[in-house]
C-alpha cells in the first residue's frame, strides 16, 4: 500500500474495448469486473485535479456532479489524476483523504466505484496496472498509473525507457487484440491542449482523455477520428492561462471549473462538459460507423 496517488506520480490510462482475456504477463494486466445495466448502457463522470479540501469550488462542482450523476444513473466515476494537493497523501490515515474526498463527494449518485488512487475507501480502486471488464457489453478498461516527474514540473520519458516500453507494449497489445467499436484512453497529461501545460510531445503518439490542465477542452485531430478531451477542472482553475501556440482543431475551451460525462452504448458515444452550475457548455457525439474511434 505504499504507492499512494500523489499528483507528482500519476499516469492513468483507460482503454475501452471488447477484449476479455486473463492477466498472464507483464503486458497482460489484472482485470476487475464492473457490472453493467440491463439496457446495455455505460455511463460515467470524469473529473480531475480536484483535491483541495472543498475549496476553489470543489464542493460546488461535487454537488453538480451528484445532480448529473443521479440524472444519468452513472455506473462509476473516473478521476484523471492530481487527486490530493499539494503533495498527495502521506499514508492511508492522512486526514486529507477525508477532507478532500469522503467529506466532499457526499451525493448519493457518487457513492459508486471511483477508478483512481489507492484502495483506502470502498469507492476507491487503484493498482499499478489493471483492466476493468463491464461484461454485458464486453467493455474492458485499462488503467495504469506510473509517471516520472522532475523538479521543474517537466514530464520526461527519455530516461525511463523500461517504463515507457512497458506502457507502449501493454497499450499496443490491448488495442491490437481488441475488436471494439469504441476505444478510450485516459491519462492526466494532455497530448493536445491550449491550457497552461500545452501539448505533451512525449505522448503525442498515444490517445488520451485527460486532466492536468485545469480547464475543460475538446480538440479534434484533423487527420483522424481521434478526439482529445480534457477534464481537469475539479477545483482550482487557471483562468486566462492559455497557450496560443497550437489552436488547430480546438472545438471548445473553458478556463473555469467543471467536469465531463460520458455515455456509451454499442453504437453510440456522447460526451458533455458542465460548468460549476451544472450547465452544459459543450457536447460531442459519434456513432459506431466510424470504427476504431478513440476518445
Amino acid at each position: 500500500m505504499a504507492n499512494f496517488c500523489k499528483k507528482s506520480m500519476v499516469l492513468f490510462l483507460l482503454v475501452a474495448s471488447f477484449l476479455i482475456s486473463s492477466c498472464c504477463s507483464a503486458t497482460r494486466l489484472k482485470k476487475f469486473d464492473h457490472p453493467t445495466k440491463d439496457n446495455g448502457n455505460l455511463r460515467y463522470l470524469v473529473v480531475g485535479d480536484w483535491g483541495r479540501k472543498g475549496d476553489y469550488n470543489q464542493s460546488v462542482v461535487a454537488l453538480q456532479m451528484g445532480r448529473i450523476g443521479d440524472k444519468l444513473d452513472i455506473d462509476f466515476v473516473v478521476s484523471t489524476g492530481d487527486n490530493f494537493y499539494d503533495n498527495g497523501l502521506t499514508g492511508e490515515d492522512d486526514p486529507k483523504f477525508l477532507q478532500s474526498f469522503t467529506n466532499v463527494y457526499t451525493e448519493k449518485s457518487l457513492q459508486k466505484q471511483w477508478y483512481s488512487g489507492e484502495k483506502i475507501d470502498s469507492r476507491w480502486l487503484c493498482l499499478r496496472s489493471f483492466l476493468i471488464n463491464a461484461k454485458l457489453l464486453k467493455y474492458s478498461w485499462w488503467i495504469q498509473f506510473p509517471l516520472l516527474k522532475t523538479t521543474s514540473h517537466t514530464y520526461d520519458w527519455r530516461n525511463v525507457m523500461p517504463q515507457k516500453t512497458y506502457t507502449e507494449n501493454a497499450l499496443n497489445n490491448a488495442l491490437s487484440e481488441s475488436t471494439t467499436k469504441w476505444k478510450i484512453v485516459v491519462g492526466p497529461h494532455a497530448i493536445r491542449s491550449v491550457g497552461h501545460h500545452g501539448d505533451t510531445k512525449e505522448l503525442v503518439d498515444h490517445l488520451y482523455m485527460n486532466g492536468h490542465d485545469h480547464c475543460l477542452e475538446h480538440i479534434s485531430d484533423n487527420e483522424s477520428p481521434i478526439q482529445f478531451l480534457t477534464s481537469g477542472a475539479g477545483s482550482k482553475a487557471w483562468r486566462g492561462d492559455v497557450k496560443g501556440l497550437n489552436r488547430e482543431g480546438v472545438n471548445f475551451f473553458y478556463d473555469g471549473q467543471g467536469f465531463m460525462s460520458v455515455q456509451l452504448t454499442p453504437t453510440h458515444v456522447e460526451t458533455e462538459f458542465y460548468d460549476v452550475f451544472g450547465k452544459v457548455l459543450h457536447k460531442w457525439s459519434r456513432s459506431k460507423q466510424l470504427l476504431h474511434t478513440v476518445i
